[in-house]
């Protein structure tokens, strides 16, 4: 009998992502850093007009991170101590933590197990068991870069008098197909009131830190500006006065949520090559995809449209996430061989802040089971070949054992 093959271990650990910065990324940024301005300059418009572009939305706004996109989207929608938001608990927890900076009360609610994604059907039930106008807004994520069916979100949103913000971190460049065959970026606008995106270095366009927000809404767009940059407006069409050219009216209580113009130039030039990244991300996931194909306890997420009607979506891969037995075995085993995978997420309702607001294990045994077996394999644009190659056969050597 012939000995099995083994693929040699890289020099170099693997982790679960990783940034890919260029040398056309470094001469942007020194460009600007040798330009007129560091912050509130023109790079931070040309980065927002390109986003918006990419995604088919009609306004962007840029920002410090993530986390500040979705404060900025609460601030914008009025949330307050009597607002009540749904969002899932699979998630990292700043799509919930905005709606608490402004006071206002999250309630999760349970995911799809197939798709770990926010279970449409757990929130329907919720919402019909309150009388109407008990909640505000629904938080839906597109989890792992996977698309959330949107459409199907807005009809309940609808139905209730509600409002949608969809958490798009993970999906830049994904996009799912509509009930009329339309496909639909995330962050489009056409059926979330605002999406938000993250730029942090393990995402597809890294800037280090930085946010975006999305919307069509030219209502909400100013309240974005305004919010990012302490209340204040310059603009004299806004001004209740007006007492020259130095002068400004802080009209609202805004937060300092600008980001600077080096961090959108490299955004810019991120985002020239992104859908290069996407779809590499993609081929990552196809080679996933056959190596655990069939393979006993290895499991691995369903796409949105998988889930309901065996279609493929545009899926954005930040993620490949598999669900296996004793994940902590695996875990500890690809660490020992210097692949350094990661957990998404830890439910966020079990974490001791949100425990103090009532919740409490075994509130949604979904998210619970899901999160018992949950593991994130290295995704990214620059996982080589050789890389995934010993991955897969580490991960395989271990669930088979």
């Amino acid at each position: 009998m012939s000995e099995a093959k083994h693929t040699e271990q890289p020099d170099r650990p693997i982790p679960y992502g990783r940034q890919h910065i260029t040398e056309a990324d470094i001469a942007a940024v020194v460009e600007t850093l040798q330009s007129d301005f560091l912050t509130q300059g023109p790079k931070v418009a040309e980065f927002e007009q390109a986003f918006a572009r990419y995604v088919g939305a009609r306004y962007a706004v840029a920002c410090a991170n993530g986390t500040a996109a979705l404060h900025l989207c609460s601030l914008a929608l009025g949330v307050s101590h009597e607002s009540r938001v749904i969002t899932t608990p699979i998630t990292f927890v700043a799509s919930a933590n905005g709606v608490r900076y402004c006071g206002g009360q999250v309630e999760f609610c349970d995911i799809d197990p197939g798709t770990a994604l926010l279970d449409i059907n757990k929130v329907r039930e919720l919402i019909e068991t309150k009388p109407k106008g008990y909640y505000a807004g629904i938080i839906p994520v597109d989890f792992a870069g996977n698309p959330v069916n949107l459409e199907a979100f807005r009809k309940l949103a609808n139905e209730h008098g509600l409002w949608l913000v969809e958490d798009a971190a993970h999906s830049p460049g994904g996009y799912f197909i509509d009930s009329q065959g339309e496909k639909q970026l995330c962050g489009n606008g056409n059926y979330a009131d605002l999406a938000i995106f993250s730029f942090h270095p393990v995402k597809h366009i890294a800037t280090g830190e930085g946010g975006m927000v999305t919307t069509n809404s030219e209502e909400l767009y100013q309240k974005l500006l305004l919010y990012r940059t302490h209340g204040i407006t310059r603009d004299p069409a806004l001004m209740e006065e007006n007492h020259g050219g130095w002068y400004m009216e802080m009209q609202e209580l805004g937060y300092n949520y600008r980001i600077p113009d080096m961090l959108c130039a490299l955004g810019l030039s991120q985002l020239s090559r992104a859908d290069e990244g996407l779809e590499r991300r993609r081929a990552i996931a196809k080679t996933y995809d056959e190596a655990f194909a069939g393979v006993e306890g290895i499991g691995t997420l369903k796409t949105t449209m998988e889930a309901l009607q065996g279609e493929e979506t545009g899926h954005a891969y930040h993620l490949y996430v598999i669900r296996v037995p004793d994940r902590k075995g695996l875990y500890d085993y690809l660490r020992e061989h210097n692949i350094f995978a990661q957990v998404h997420y830890i439910p966020a309702h079990t974490m001791p802040y949100y425990r103090n607001l009532g919740y409490s294990k075994g509130d949604f045994p979904a998210a619970e089971h899901y999160y018992q077996e949950c593991l994130s394999l290295p995704m990214y644009p620059t996982l080589s070949e050789a890389e995934q190659a010993f991955v897969i056969e580490k991960v395989k050597e271990f669930v088979q054992q």
